[in-house]
């Protein structure tokens, strides 16, 4: 009989000792699973970093490119740069790159770097009344502002 008062004990201590290992087994994959969820987060903030870095250095070809077909757009080569450039912008719009900062937009600072300010009677301050370089998104994130010339009521006496 003595045998039989102690399978109890030994099967209370047992099956106490079975919840703290199922306790400790279950933390374990909760930390493991927010381990792969945080790692698959970083793992895309940083492929999208580089994604952006790398397209920024294409941002400043499309502008060689630009100010190339500015100074001589005739001819043959004139066609060649624009060939280059529509293949730029074909390449950077697959990639999600939208152009921001257009004539007529309202300022904005998160999209737009103001680098000069003219005064203009027939449109409302702030708005974007030349734009100098263009800007450019990506998902959201500003990958370059646009420079941008913001026009501003002439106060009275100015003319």
């Amino acid at each position: 009989m003595s045998e039989q008062q102690e399978h109890p004990p030994q099967t209370a201590e047992l099956e106490a000792e079975v919840a703290r290992l199922d306790d400790r087994f279950k933390r374990a994959r909760a930390d493991l699973d927010n381990y792969r969820k945080r790692t698959a987060k970083d793992v895309e903030r940083l492929v999208a970093e580089r994604t952006d870095a790398l397209i920024g250095d294409w941002l400043e070809v499309a502008d060689s490119v630009g100010r190339a077909l500015a100074m001589d757009g005739e001819g043959d080569v004139g066609d060649g740069l624009r060939a280059v450039r529509d293949q730029i912008e074909s390449t950077l719009a697959r990639q999600g790159v939208e152009r921001a900062g257009e004539i007529g937009d309202a300022f904005d600072p998160e999209r737009h770097e103001a680098v000069d300010v003219r005064p203009v009677a027939d449109v409302p301050d702030r708005t974007v009344v030349e734009v100098i370089r263009p800007g450019y998104v990506r998902e959201g994130r500003v990958l370059r502002p646009a420079l941008v010339a913001v026009a501003q009521r002439p106060r009275d006496g100015d003319a």
